[in-house]
């Protein structure tokens, strides 16, 4: 699929970014190489998506998760998405137009800063994602009835973020992430917009666990 093969591209720059990964000890301190979390996250598309249309997008909160394989106790490559699909009402002048759902996946690579061992461990991060759209009931926007659809937005993601260690195993989050990318809005398969700025961001906690 086309997707998987920018997920791909984006792991390779992931690692070219991080060059140092390699060159240093082959063995994380910790002895510790994946994490796993999990995490209430909010979406929130960008307040004004169509300029001048006077359409906004609501947020909505889902459960993420996140998976990381650990190079050194302080670079990572993070695999993040929604578990579960985000609901977002879609509203106008004249209230509710409809609902679509989003369902993003991101591929990141990170820098932890500070010693594993550290109670408090700030990280930032920078990757690719895609968001898919589905299940669009956005057919009020037009008065034929047709079916009105979204492209998936593709594009950079940043990520901040910072863990607490509770003991050496288990530990729990707080991120926020940047989803830069736009969408195309479709009627009956054709293009009728280009260019939607959806452009969300993400806040979550979470529990994480090392092994």
């Amino acid at each position: 699929m086309r997707y998987l093969r920018h997920l791909t591209i984006a792991a390779a720059v992931s690692l070219a970014i991080s060059p140092v990964a390699f060159a240093q000890q082959s063995d994380t301190a910790s002895g510790k190489r994946f994490s796993v979390v999990g995490s209430a996250t909010i979406l929130q598309p960008d307040s004004d998506p169509l300029p001048g249309s006077r359409i906004d997008i609501d947020g909505d909160v889902a459960p993420t998760l996140s998976a990381s394989y650990h190079f050194t106790d302080n670079i990572a490559v993070e695999m993040w998405g929604a578990a579960d699909r985000f609901n977002h009402r879609v509203r106008g002048d004249q209230g509710k137009i409809g609902t679509v759902d989003a369902q993003p996946i991101a591929l990141s690579g990170q820098y932890h800063f500070g010693d594993a061992d550290n109670i408090f461990r700030p990280f930032v991060g920078l990757g690719y994602h895609q968001t898919n759209f589905s299940r669009e009931d956005l057919s009020s926007l037009n008065a034929d009835g047709e079916h009105v659809s979204l492209t998936s937005p593709r594009g950079a993601v940043g990520t901040v973020g910072v863990d607490m260690n509770i003991n050496p195993t288990w530990f729990a989050r707080v991120d926020a992430r940047y989803l830069d990318g736009k969408a195309d809005l479709k009627q009956a398969g054709e293009t009728v917009t280009r260019d939607a700025r959806i452009n969300p961001w993400t806040v979550g906690v979470g529990l994480g666990a090392r092994f």
